[in-house]
């Protein structure tokens, strides 16, 4: 009997024109029939949710992404690299490999160089010493000599520079995005206590930020649904295109130094962000407002600030230099292999296609606004001297 039964109601529905069978399961009619009715169809993702369909499967999911912050389909963040010839250096640099407690001799000729004889001159010693050279390069004894941009020769190895570089916008981001700064794995959960994913990022991967709460001392950003990283793994830009106060023109450049990450704003716009490495401790780069004074396509820095001069530093021919505050300077950092923390004496430290772009789109005079969202960078101009590299 149940059989005939449910044979005869087929019969009866697939007698029925499609639109009046749908037509029997609107919510007025479900009303109606009690529980006497067999089911909406379900609803297709993107429909929309008007009680026609059963928001189940793969519609109930896009539903939640959508009531979460998510666009179905995904979103890409409307911005690409910059060419990659800006990361190109105008000059070759090499790395004196020399212990650095020992000065670093010059010599007039190759041969003199390898005999290690007669030398005309000395860099002082120090841990962070590079120069530039001509092309030429040659080898003897297992050991490398560069010909120096002066036609002198030394021991020195030539030094290979991160290409990163960050985004060039053609439209304002819906939502935060930033950086991976180191190895990680994503939770399920803000909690270090949470599961992970089964995801790992790498230095550098791109993310996109869709919420921002902050737990267990750190912050956690949302990046996917039930996907979230934290502030110890990760740099994040959010969106400000209002000038902040001090600015009086419509085009300025951003530090956030909590994120480490920088911006250049034109016309309500975000033009660019990237990463940046800003000054470390106790050599912090100094909050305020600030105009570019002064810039260089290349530029020599050296300098110490311990007393026995064991710091010393020896930076030859830095590529797109621009000042801003005292000695401190937007300037490339061939010597770096990583952005996205702090590691300066107080300059903001680029890749070189980085600071190409910034070189190339500002002006002298232009704004420059440091902050620390955190409130961990001292404020007090007392606090700070010249700063350095």
């Amino acid at each position: 009997m149940k059989r005939l039964l449910l044979v005869t109601i087929l019969f009866v529905l697939i007698s029925l024109p499609v639109g009046s069978v749908f037509a029997q399961f609107t919510p007025s009619a479900m009303t109606d029939m009690g529980d006497d009715y067999f089911g909406l169809p379900l609803c297709l993702p993107g429909m929309p949710v008007d009680g026609s369909c059963l928001l189940y499967g793969p519609a109930q999911v896009i539903a939640e992404m959508k009531a979460a912050g998510f666009s179905y389909p995904p979103r890409e963040l409307p911005a690409a690299a910059p060419p990659s010839e800006l990361g190109q250096m105008p000059v070759f640099v090499a790395k004196i490999n020399l212990p650095e407690d020992q000065p670093a001799p010059i010599y007039a000729s190759f041969e003199d160089a390898v005999a290690g004889a007669n030398p005309s001159r000395y860099i002082d010693r120090g841990g962070l010493r590079f120069v530039s050279y001509f092309t030429q390069r040659n080898d003897a004894n297992g050991k490398a000599y560069v010909q120096l941009t002066t036609g002198e020769w030394m021991r020195a190895s030539p030094a290979a520079y991160t290409s990163f570089q960050g985004l060039e916008f053609f439209e304002n981001p819906k939502n935060d995005f930033g950086w991976i700064v180191d190895l990680t794995d994503s939770y399920i959960a803000p909690s270090f206590g949470a599961a992970t994913t089964g995801k790992t990022y790498y230095r550098e991967n791109l993310i996109q930020v869709y919420e921002t709460v902050e737990a267990e001392g750190v912050f956690w950003y949302k990046i996917g649904p039930e996907e979230w990283v934290n502030s110890l793994k990760a740099r994040v830009v959010t969106l400000n295109t209002t000038p902040p106060e001090g600015v009086q023109a419509n085009r300025w450049i951003e530090l956030n130094l909590f994120q480490q990450t920088i911006m250049a704003y034109e016309d309500g716009r975000l033009l660019f962000a990237t990463l940046m490495a800003s000054g470390l401790d106790p050599f912090y780069t100094q909050p305020g407002v600030f105009n570019i004074y002064e810039k260089k396509a290349l530029e020599t820095m050296q300098g110490a600030f311990e007393a026995d001069r064991s710091d010393f530093y020896y930076l030859e021919d830095v590529p797109w230099t621009m000042y801003y505050d005292q000695a401190r300077a937007l300037h490339t950092a061939y010597w770096r292999t990583f952005f996205g923390y702090p590691q300066s004496h107080g300059c903001v430290n680029l890749s070189p296609g980085d600071a190409k772009w910034l070189f190339d789109w500002a002006d002298e005079g232009d704004y420059v606004w440091v902050h620390d969202p955190s409130g961990q960078t001292p404020t007090d101009p007392a606090y700070y001297g010249p700063g350095a590299p």
